[in-house]
């Protein structure tokens, strides 16, 4: 069965660097399981992260514009076609790990076959992988528009500012009726030393379920998102996660 972990936040919060660290901890837990980067959000920047400008995505496919890797089959169904196309659009990262774009992503509401067919393709997908990580744009909902799955653990991102707290309620508001069933909760990044009072005082007034707090890293890898103290600080309330848990 595929775990499936939701990164969601304001852009800028620190989406990239955590999905990259709960990458690299799953990497290091379970070297054996196969991983798909998710990369849902406009900015793309999670593939930017692994030096890589990809430009075949899922909306490529929908509105025809993908410029395929190889020759099209013959005699495929529609449905058959996007589930190849889907394929052709994988990059990969290294042996286990792979990532795919979507970029913009059509509404629900639209009746046309396509959208339809790419649910139902991206749902394929995902169940060939072990751990999918999603890096969503904003909330559940423009996740929700491409694909109808559930999730397993969703993490708000925040920042310790009131404006960040206020954001993360809404999104939390938002995203609850598509985390029904899964865990949604709060992650505090970018703490410094002395905002431990405040964050008490915005956990208060918003009554935010946070699950973790990640410090501050003034040597952050700001090209490839890297960086060891957010790792650590993951590993530090990765067991309150609805993720998998190495047993003693």
């Amino acid at each position: 069965m595929t775990t499936k972990l939701a990164i969601t936040g304001k852009s800028g919060s620190g989406k990239t660097t955590i999905t990259k660290a709960f990458l690299q901890i799953f990497r290091e837990l379970y070297p054996e399981k196969s991983i798909l980067l998710f990369d849902n959000d406009l900015t793309s920047e999670l593939g930017h992260s692994f030096g890589l400008d990809i430009r075949n995505t899922i909306y490529g496919i929908r509105s025809g514009k993908h410029e395929y890797k190889t020759g099209i089959p013959e005699g495929m169904s529609k449905q058959e076609f996007v589930e190849w196309a889907m394929e052709d659009i994988l990059v990969p990262i290294s042996d286990n790990v792979d990532i795919i774009v979507s970029w913009f992503v059509g509404s629900k509401d639209c009746r046309c076959p396509i959208t339809g067919q790419i649910n139902d393709a991206v749902l394929k997908l995902i169940e060939r992988y072990d751990i999918v990580i999603f890096d969503c744009e904003f909330d559940l909902k423009y996740l929700n528009q491409l694909v109808d799955t559930d999730i397993d653990t969703t993490l708000i991102v925040a920042n310790p500012t009131d404006e960040s707290a206020h954001l993360a309620k809404r999104i939390e508001e938002f995203s609850s009726k598509y985390a029904a069933g899964g865990q949604l909760g709060v992650v505090i990044n970018k703490v410094e030393n002395n905002e431990a009072a405040s964050i008490y005082n915005l956990l208060n007034k918003y009554e935010l379920d946070v699950l973790g707090v990640i410090p501050f890293d003034d040597n952050l890898n700001q090209m490839e998102r890297e960086s060891k103290v957010v790792q650590d600080a993951i590993k530090q309330f990765y067991f309150r996660l609805n993720l998998p848990q190495i047993k003693n």
